[in-house]
């Protein structure tokens, strides 16, 4: 199908890129994705969620409320009446029987939203919320003779408060697929092993707090890495951050949300503190990059839009994930400064490239190549600072990637 929205069929603009982006049906094809259809009864829900299905239909599995019986009203339940929905999605999981699962409910519920998203981290599942864009998605006096509950005006009402507002995540940004996210994992890994074992590292460990080299061991330094890899553009904290909701309502955010994206890996970096990888971000990937990004942790320095964009690949213990993007400008305000850096050996591999050495064991390679990775541009909605141990292996490391 092709990306074009054709003339004669003006709802093909309606649909989420995941239905008429060919580069985004490849990317879904080699992620993980959970959607949530979210909406009021008869709104359309089960006709988008078939047609995603058909659209998917070897990877795919539609699991839908309706099938359990479960009445879309307000509760005050334990949600007890979930049990066996939950057993088959997490069944579905737990047996790699989709790589796209796509859940069929009204989803109004904030406590029961909280159980979805932990299922997604628990099983590294990228999250897409979608809703239907037909013209009676919030009428309810037309939802009440197109739902197939027979909810009465009223009901329908009490649901809609709960569903206009657009559900915000703690930030929106791009997800790697699970392919290349476990790729570029062994990249971190033979980074982290390479730049350990360079002589020249070896003699300046101080800034990593070992004296002794034999004792050196830069994945179990950098103890922790996100759950799911991806660039964060940006940061909303679920709506209560400054300019999230403004950040939420642009057409290009609502256009892109769910579209594959292919982003450009040009240098990789370790500090004390965090290992991350740099990108390059294209003129269409900017106009999703806020434009206040690099001044919202250093609102001193002025930067060129975009400098801030990184992948973290792992940090220190008790160090959180966006001291990568401030470890990031470190490096390009020094070199801002006409300081490129000490040259100090080359890298070999997927990560070939010269290394450079800046002060307070700030280690940079810029590659010879860049790498390419696939992505997903969506939300995170779960909770914060969940993340996956890096254990000091190589064994350790791969056990953590699934390859699907």
């Amino acid at each position: 199908m092709s990306s074009q929205a054709s003339p004669k069929d003006p709802q093909e603009g309606q649909k989420p890129p995941l239905l008429v982006d060919d580069h985004t049906v490849v990317t879904i094809r080699e992620s993980k994705i959970f959607v949530l259809l979210r909406g009021l009864p008869g709104s359309g829900k089960s006709t988008l969620g078939k047609e995603i299905e058909q659209k998917y239909k070897d990877t795919s599995r539609l699991i839908s409320a309706d099938q359990y019986e479960i009445k879309p009203v307000i509760r005050s339940s334990s949600g007890a009446d979930y049990t066996k929905l939950d057993d088959e999605l997490t069944t579905c999981f737990e047996r790699r029987e989709a790589n796209l699962v796509i859940l069929d409910d009204t989803h109004h519920d904030h406590e029961r939203l909280e159980e979805l998203f932990d299922f997604a981290n628990k099983y590294h599942f990228i999250v897409v919320i979608l809703e239907p864009k037909t013209p009676w998605r919030l009428d309810c006096a037309q939802l009440k003779d197109r739902n197939h509950w027979k909810l009465s005006l009223e009901e329908l009402k009490n649901l809609r408060p709960s569903l206009e507002k657009d559900l915000l995540p703690l930030y929106f940004g791009w997800f790697l697929a699970k392919r290349d996210e476990d790729s570029l994992r062994k990249t971190s890994h033979e980074f982290l092993e390479q730049l350990g074992n360079l002589k020249a590292f070896k003699k300046r460990l101080l800034a990593y707090g070992y004296e002794d080299k034999h004792k050196l061991d830069l994945l179990k330094h950098f103890a922790k890495t996100p759950n799911i890899l991806h660039c964060t553009a940006k940061f909303c904290d679920y709506g209560k951050a400054v300019g999230s909701e403004e950040y939420a309502r642009q057409e290009v955010v609502k256009k892109s949300y769910s579209k594959g994206y292919t982003l450009h890996i040009t240098a990789l970096f370790a500090t004390p503190r965090t290992v991350g990888a740099r990108l390059e971000l294209t003129e269409e990937q900017l106009l999703l990059w806020p434009l206040d990004a690099e001044r919202e942790v250093m609102p001193k320095d002025s930067f060129p839009r975009g400098s801030r964009a990184h992948i973290t690949l792992g940090t220190a213990a008790e160090v959180q994930d966006v001291q990568t993007g401030i470890d990031l400008l470190e490096f390009i305000k020094l070199q801002q400064a006409g300081r490129e850096g000490e040259s100090l050996g080359e890298l070999t591999g997927s990560v070939a490239g010269k290394v450079s050495y800046f002060d307070n064991g700030m280690w940079m390679v810029n590659l010879s190549r860049k790498i390419e990775v696939k992505s997903i541009f969506s939300g995170y909605y779960g909770k914060p600072g969940v993340s996956v141990p890096l254990r000091g292996s190589k064994k350790g490391l791969l056990h953590q990637c699934h390859i699907m």
